[in-house]
Order: C-alpha cells, then structure tokens, then sequence
C-alpha cells in the first residue's frame, strides 16, 4: 500500500488546537484557505521535526479534524505516537 515495500499508509490526529478551531469556525472562502495552509504547515512541521527527511511521504491533510495522512513505517508511527500534540496514530485498514 506504502511508497515502499515497508511503508504503509497511517493517519496521523491531532489533539485540541485553539487557533485551528478558530479558524474553523470562522471558515469562508478566503478562511477555507487560510485553515488549509495552516494545517499543511503545521503538518509538515511536525513531520520534520519528528522524522528524517525523504523517510515519508504525507499525502493529505484533513480539514475536517485536524489529521493528516502519511505513507511511514511502524517504527516512525510509533515515534509519531509520543509526538507532542499528537492525539491517535492509527494504521489505514482496508476493507475487502
């Protein structure tokens, strides 16, 4: 499913975060698209601070909660999981 042989897709919640709820709640199309930026930023911050470089690859961020979606080993979901601000780290399931 992954990038790689041992890479897997994970979605990656956030806990609570005040500004991102206000923006939220304050949403029209030119804050629709300052939440977004927003989000990706802090995203990707957080990937960077937590993970080597090039060793992901995150392929979306969720503007309805605050998550993302990245393609990671175990081992990084696992460091992901004692990130700070990081609420739930949970392996993509596929139905069949």
């Amino acid at each position: 499913m992954g990038s790689s042989p041992n890479t897997d897709l994970y979605f990656v919640f956030m806990n609570y975060d005040p500004e991102y709820q206000r923006l939220q709640a304050g949403r029209t199309k030119r804050g629709a698209n300052e939440l977004d930026l927003y989000l990706s930023k802090k995203h990707d911050e957080l990937l960077k601070s937590t993970l080597e470089p090039g060793s992901y690859r995150k392929t979306l961020s969720l503007v309805i909660v605050d998550g993302f979606a990245v393609e990671i080993t175990a081992d990084q979901a696992n460091a992901l999981r004692s990130a700070n601000g990081v609420r739930l780290v949970e392996k993509n399931q596929e139905v069949v």
